[in-house]
């Protein structure tokens, strides 16, 4: 036998072995009635056929193997196992789809101290409801900073576990990037914010960016927390100027309040502010501003003007409205109180409506806006053709739940949350029918979940979902930022 014949020989030797070891047989398992504890939680979650396949593995870190296998209730099966269950991408989309709107059954068994145990089989609901966009993008950043760490808008491919950044600020140092939005999932019409020395607001119409001024002079703040109307002509902005503080209690750690904020609507071909006074009132704090799905009504959220910081727990928002005319780029001159939090003590944050324009997704808290650290942060739904708004506790946890967008469809919602150890924000994605009610959330997919979650130094924020994959010249877009050239704008 030749030397390499040799070396071939001994090396499938090595891998029988190891595929041996890494498929154990399960022999005389015990029967446990409960459900197995798996990290993530799958248990009864509901998932579009497309999804990344749903790895896991047993909570019980002493568990030295686990047995998978799921079958279809309209046929297909997959069997693996393992350290954990990673399951074979091509497989996994052919089994989800096969089952569209049914069920798939996940048999579990777990081997510890020499012995398997069987448990309770639990089900993966496959929605009849598709969910069409490519993937999400999304903010990391590192869950409590006083200067600007490493972070960066990261895009993701739902299908798999590709990840890539967009933009990072290791491509302009000491900066900050935040604030992105894309019009209605399509990222051919995209904004962010830099904060910084070399500050900027970017507007990408058509893959053509355009740069301008972080601070919107003719309004005094920066150009923040934007949304687009339907038509892509005008984009919302609210002007903030933005301070954080840092709590010295226990279990509070960072304030993020405004000195003042107005809202705005911009019209990107003209390179002009459509204001009134309306909306840029001395006393209150308007923010956080997003358009109607018809782009006829500008909603919003404002609370009256607190003295900071030694005030900061009365600052509270309610949603509002005005009319806005896209045929003459005009605002109303009535605003109307949509949903009154302030009656119930609490605040509103983050207005998010359904782009079928049945319901308004929004955050609620204690106080502020900035609700990331709000332990007590839920998601609501406001029902607009009843007007009546509920907790959405099939979603919420103990833990803050917050940043949300949905997709186009308006089927699906992306959220973050702090359920899992209250320090980091991780995405979860939820189903929702047609009376508005959200099946169990479950955690973004990784190929290997513990070891991805485990090892990441980063909280995800700001997500949305991208009907395609953002095609963006990040290093183009350093050399812009460095330049400060910078678009002006008009009045």
């Amino acid at each position: 036998m030749s030397i390499r014949n040799s070396m071939s020989f001994f090396a499938l030797i090595a891998c029988l072995f190891w595929l041996g070891s890494c498929s154990p047989s399960v022999e005389n398992p015990q029967q446990s009635a409960e459900w197995p504890e798996i990290f993530p939680d799958y248990v009864g979650v509901t998932v579009p056929v497309g999804i990344a396949p749903l790895n896991f593995c047993l909570d019980d870190q002493s568990a030295d193997a686990i047995d998978v296998r799921v079958k279809g209730s309209k046929g297909g099966e997959l069997h693996v196992s393992g350290r954990e269950a990673c399951f074979d991408e091509e497989d996994w989309h052919a089994l989800l789809e096969a089952n569209r709107g049914s069920s798939l059954t996940v048999t579990v068994c777990g081997r510890k101290d020499g012995q398997w145990t069987q448990y309770k089989d639990f089900a993966i609901h496959v929605s009849k409801y598709d969910l069409d966009e490519w993937g999400l993008t999304y903010r990391r950043v590192a869950p409590g900073y006083e200067t600007y760490s490493h972070m960066g808008i990261y895009q993701r491919c739902l299908a798999n576990f590709d990840e890539e950044a967009v933009i990072d600020n290791t491509q302009v140092p000491g900066m900050c990037v935040n604030c992105h939005t894309a019009n209605r999932t399509d990222p051919a019409q995209m904004v962010f914010h830099v904060r910084g020395d070399h500050g900027a607001t970017m507007i990408q119409r058509n893959g053509k960016p355009e740069w301008l001024a972080a601070k919107n002079e003719l309004l005094g703040g920066s150009m923040v927390y934007p949304y687009w109307h339907p038509s892509g002509k005008y984009c919302a902005f609210s002007t903030n100027q933005t301070r954080q503080g840092f709590h010295v209690v226990k279990d509070e750690r960072i304030e993020v309040f405004d000195l003042s904020s107005d809202i705005f609507v911009y019209d990107p071909e003209r390179h002009m502010v459509i204001s009134d006074s309306i909306v840029k009132t001395p006393d209150w704090s308007e923010n956080t501003p997003v358009f109607s799905p018809d782009g006829r009504t500008l909603y919003f959220t404002t609370c009256r003007q607190q003295t900071y910081p030694s005030h900061f727990k009365e600052e509270k928002y309610n949603l509002c409205r005005i009319a806005f005319d896209p045929d003459k780029g005009k605002l109303g001159q009535q605003v109307d109180t949509l949903f009154n939090a302030v009656a119930m003590g609490k605040s509103l944050t983050w207005p998010r409506p359904s782009y079928d324009g049945k319901f308004i997704l929004f955050t609620l808290i204690d106080y502020g806006y900035f609700s990331i650290w709000h332990e007590e942060a839920d998601q609501w739904l406001l029902d607009l053709s009843t007007g009546e708004a509920r907790p959405l506790d099939e979603i919420n946890s103990q833990g803050a739940d917050s940043y949300h967008n949905w997709s186009s469809n308006s089927r699906w919602i992306v959220f973050t949350s702090r359920r899992d150890d209250g320090l980091y924000s991780r995405l979860y994605l939820t189903c929702m029918d047609e009376k508005g009610h959200c099946s169990k959330p479950f955690l973004l997919p990784q190929r290997h979940p513990r070891r991805y979650y485990e090892a990441t130094l980063y909280s995800f924020n700001t997500p949305d979902f991208t009907k395609s994959r953002v095609e963006f010249d990040s290093h183009a877009a350093a050399r812009a930022i460095l330049s400060d050239e910078r678009v002006p704008n008009s009045k």
